[in-house]
């Protein structure tokens, strides 16, 4: 399905089959037919003219237009037209939960969101606001929309869950040499992104020069330069396939870290691909000539030497009457000549050797030649120089196999760790399994220390928070300094995580923006990144007590409070199937989590980047599946300047009328010694219950909650304790609010999802899930 809702052939009133060209204003994603109304203009425009036409200049909040189903980019809004039968869609972005900052992806942002409110679309809540017609088209349009992962759709309104088609773990899945079982492998990938790996993991490293191979002693031997990635990580097991590297004695190796120099081999040689056996004829066979010119490298390269590869396949020999072998010798010159960057000669042949073998043998004879050359770029050919012995006794047959270049380059990688694999070709290495190396191996990263407030030394560690401070402080990430991080907070948080063996293991290997880098680390602690002024948070979705802010009746704005219900459908999960890459196999695997007592007729599938151990993706299953059950209603009211008191995920009491959460009004009298409290509204009460009361503080928290000893009129209660602070009931500044109910049921709590500040005006929007506590499962 599309990730957004096909636009096209949308019908006007009377299922008319066309229209003019139409504008919606879609603000608040949450809740997509609050305030919008479609605009249907007089004439085709541009997007831009539109705007000035209509005195926009710009958007209070971050905007993205699309045009039937397709982003438009600002720079071309001053010459997309908005034609008839076209539908212009303006959609604000929601802050916060990986929608603000950091270079998010506004479309999967909108995505996110949108799925909150897929039930209220499906079942026509907004044509029953529009009354159909055009926009009740686009009503019926989004309504297809709801995103859905594996089919089923699946709402996790506090940690959203990436569309399955569009996770970062599958979305690069075909080309990524970690995560494709049929790209796995050792590649140049020159000009890809070098990976950036956290936590334990395995690693498949890319050249990072290109192999080469040559001839020592009558055996090949290949040289291989592999990155393991940015940064220092400590190695576990070097492996070819599944053995160990250890029980290859023909192989050795040399690990480069950061900023060291290589030292095993020349890491800087070039192969020229046009030598691939040719044969030196003999100077008394038909065609005898030098084979070549070959251009040695590509342009603008230097090289400092040239060598060559040789092979007599047959051996060099001539068998006697007694089936003896005799001597039998080739000869022959090879020359070089310095051309231009277009291939233009720039001088006279020169010899680099003339060269000879004689021996009296049947085995294959290999032998590589060097020279060293000033520096230049260089065409290189080759001639036999003597007779080829031409009967049948006789083996002497000559084929020029190889060349290769050194040249002017590094054997030092400032940020990367290298290494050097050379190998002798014997019978355990064949060319496919050549090409497995892979590593499992830790990223070290520094860990702060929150005592003595300054950073450790890079070491070996799989934690989620300082991953998260890596991607946001390193040269290839954010470069951001420590002042706009909380580090106390993230300390704090990383104690947490680590206690409940939660870990991000994973391979960034593909482009990825920093926000969806910061986004999947998160994730792998049910947790968010939120970005607040120059701030960078990492939000975690867990228990919560005591509420931040308390909302009644009292400082709700009067007609601005509304509840959305996502109802559950026939589409809806009662299961979540958790893909993950597995540690014990290093294989994707498949994790079904299902809640006590549920059903998995209907599982959702999910993808969770990070995640290599089977306890964990079922801990994460669970809370996903209960969120999608439990978290289902959305409220939505404004409120003062208080209303910027809660953040992403803050705990706050909701106290109203409409829905019965609790009664709320002003404490009017208050007397300490009998701990008797009169209340500015009636409250109703049944014998035999027990009830609570919340009370707000000056600076808009909750203060204390405390349980009521007895109810002597609807207006006049007694306080079983003190309450930790003396309501304030005196007309020089605003009474103490209260909120009161049965039990637990004195308010309703519900977890911020999105605060925004209303133009003009000093008011605060909110939107906030209702919390359940059966929601955190684990």
């Amino acid at each position: 399905m599309n990730d957004f809702p096909d636009l096209h052939g949308l019908t006007g009133a009377n299922n008319a089959p066309a229209h003019g060209p139409v504008v919606v204003h879609v603000r608040n994603a949450f809740s997509p037919h609050d305030g919008c109304e479609p605009i249907v203009l007089s004439a085709p425009m541009t997007v831009l003219t539109y705007l000035e036409s209509n005195g926009i200049d710009d958007f209070a909040v971050p905007t993205i237009c699309l045009i039937n189903n397709e982003p438009v980019l600002r720079g071309d809004w001053s010459d997309r037209m908005v034609a008839d039968n076209d539908i212009c869609l303006f959609v604000a972005l929601p802050a916060g939960g990986g929608g603000s900052g950091g270079g998010s992806n506004p479309l999967r942002t909108v995505l996110t969101v949108a799925v909150m409110v897929a039930a209220t679309i499906v079942t026509g809540g907004v044509a029953a606001f529009v009354g159909g017609g055009i926009l009740g088209g686009l009503a019926g349009a989004a309504a297809s929309a709801a995103v859905t992962i594996g089919g089923m759709a699946l709402v996790n309104a506090l940690v959203p869950v990436a569309n399955n088609s569009a996770s970062r773990n599958t979305s690069s899945i075909s080309t990524s040499p970690t995560y494709s079982l049929a790209a796995q492998g050792n590649t140049a990938r020159f000009g890809d992104v070098v990976p950036v790996q956290y936590g334990r993991h395995i690693l498949f490293p890319d050249y990072i020069a290109p192999p080469w191979a040559e001839y020592s002693s009558n055996e090949q031997y290949l040289y291989q330069t592999l990155c393991l990635g940015v940064g220092e990580c400590e190695i576990h097991r070097t492996r070819i396939d599944k053995t160990d590297i250890a029980n290859f004695d023909e192989i050795t190796t040399e690990l480069v870290l950061p900023g060291a120099t290589a030292t095993l081999f020349d890491t800087n040689v070039i192969t020229a691909e046009e030598v691939s056996g040719q044969e030196a004829k003999g100077t008394n066979e038909t065609g005898a000539d030098w084979v070549g010119p070959f251009v040695a490298t590509a342009v603008e390269t230097v090289v400092t030497s040239i060598h060559i590869d040789i092979v007599l396949a047959r051996g060099l020999y001539y068998a006697d009457d007694n089936g003896d072998l005799e001597n039998r010798t080739v000869t022959w010159d090879v020359e070089a000549r310095l051309i231009d960057d277009d291939d233009q000669p720039l001088g006279s042949w020169i010899s680099l050797g003339s060269e000879s073998i004689t021996d009296a043998t049947a085995t294959a004879i290999r032998r590589s030649y060097s020279y060293a050359v000033s520096n230049g770029r260089y065409e290189v050919r080759l001639e036999r120089t003597n007779d080829k012995d031409l009967s049948s006794r006789a083996g002497n047959d000559l084929q020029w196999v190889g060349l290769r270049s050194s040249i002017n380059g590094v054997s030092s990688w400032p940020g990367l760790t290298v290494l050097l694999v050379k190998a002798r070709a014997t019978n355990n290495l064949s060319s496919r399994t050549s090409r497995r190396i892979n590593v499992i191996q830790t990223r070290k990263l520094p860990i702060w220390d929150d005592v003595l407030k300054v950073w450790s030394a890079p070491v070996a560690t799989r934690s989620i928070v300082w991953a998260f401070c890596d991607i946001l402080r390193a040269e290839y990430g954010g470069q951001l300094s420590d002042d706009n991080l909380l580090l106390s907070e993230l300390a704090a948080l990383d104690v947490k995580l680590t206690a409940r063996g939660d870990y991000c293991d994973g391979i960034f290997d593909s482009l990825s923006s920093i926000w969806d880098a910061l986004a999947s680390v998160a994730r792998c602690g049910r947790a968010v990144p939120v970005q607040q002024g120059a701030l960078f948070r990492l939000i975690r979705d867990e228990p919560l007590t005591l509420p931040v802010a308390m909302f009644s009746t009292r400082n709700i704005v009067q007609g601005s409070f509304s509840i959305d219900f996502v109802v559950p459908s026939e589409e809806t999960a009662d299961a979540v199937k958790v893909g993950f890459f597995n540690a014990k196999t290093w294989k994707g695997s498949t994790e079904l989590a299902v809640l006590p007592g549920g059903d998995q007729d209907k599982p959702a599938t999910v993808q969770l980047f990070g995640i290599t151990d089977r306890d964990h993706a079922q801990r994460e299953g669970q809370y996903i599946a209960a969120s999608n059950v439990y978290r289902r209603v959305f409220v939505t009211f404004q409120t003062e300047l208080e209303g910027l008191l809660p953040t992403y995920g803050s705990l706050i009491a909701v106290s109203h009328d409409v829905p019965r959460w609790g009664v709320s009004g002003d404490v009017v009298t208050w007397d300490a010694s009998s701990k008797t409290m009169t209340l500015s509204e009636p409250i109703e009460h049944e014998d035999g219950k027990s009830y609570m009361i919340g009370l707000r503080t000056k600076r808009g928290g909750v203060g204390s909650v405390v349980d009521v000893a007895s109810i002597v009129s609807p207006t006049e209660i007694i306080l079983d304790t003190l309450p930790d602070f003396e309501p304030y009931t005196g007309a020089a500044s605003e009474r103490t609010i209260f909120a009161f109910g049965e039990g637990e049921n004195w308010s309703q709590l519900a977890r911020v999802i999105k605060v925004v500040p209303r133009n003009n005006t000093a008011l605060v929007e909110i939107t906030a899930v209702l919390e359940d506590s059966r929601v955190h499962v684990n």
